[in-house]
């Protein structure tokens, strides 16, 4: 009898560890519940996947892709490490803390459909050499982190001549950024539907 209470007990406590671990694994890694596609979702270009579409969290608009992951390190990061964020590709995360304390992981890139609000700061930057501008999604206007441009610039710039510059680029929260092949597998049938 004390054998089967302490078997349910145990029965018990791995259902609440695994269960959310579990939970964990389809959510940030949706291929591992694709038992019919695994091969099939394994990038064929050299591991990486430059059609990848990031995604806003907070609305869905399209920001940008893959391939426009440029890396641009700072010496002024908190830490900075390889991760895998898309499709497989191993990108560099950087942490950044502003002067309220506030930290952020980013993500830069070389262009992304944001809209960029000027004039641009050139202080407490943290890439020395550019000065930074808030990013904000087009659609719902949730802030998604900052572009970076030449602090011998001009305070303000046109969109097209900071879109076309190679000395521009743009720094995205990650926790902002949604990935298109996660948002299609976090839809659900309400409960109410099934039968």
């Amino acid at each position: 009898m004390v054998y089967k209470r302490g078997l349910r007990l145990l029965i018990k406590q791995l259902d609440v560890l695994i269960m959310p671990y579990i939970s964990f694994v389809l959510l940030f890694y949706p291929t591992a519940y694709q038992p019919g596609e695994a091969c099939a979702a394994v990038p064929k270009e050299g591991g990486t996947s430059s059609a990848a579409i990031l995604l806003c969290r907070a609305c869905g608009h399209e920001l940008a892709v893959g391939a426009d992951i440029h890396f641009v390190p700072s010496r002024l990061a908190l830490s900075s490490r390889n991760d895998t964020f898309i499709g497989g590709r191993r990108v560099n995360i950087q942490l950044f803390e502003n002067p309220h304390g506030n930290q952020f992981e980013v993500i830069t890139f070389r262009k992304a459909e944001v809209t960029q609000h000027w004039p641009a700061d050139k202080h407490f930057t943290w890439f020395p050499g550019f000065s930074w501008t808030v990013a904000t999604c087009p659609r719902c206007k949730t802030h998604l982190g900052w572009a970076f441009q030449p602090t011998d610039w001009p305070d303000t710039v046109t969109k097209t001549k900071f879109e076309e510059s190679e000395h521009t680029f743009l720094a995205l929260i990650t926790h902002r950024l949604l990935r298109e092949d996660v948002a299609s597998s976090l839809l659900m049938t309400p409960k109410s539907f099934m039968s």
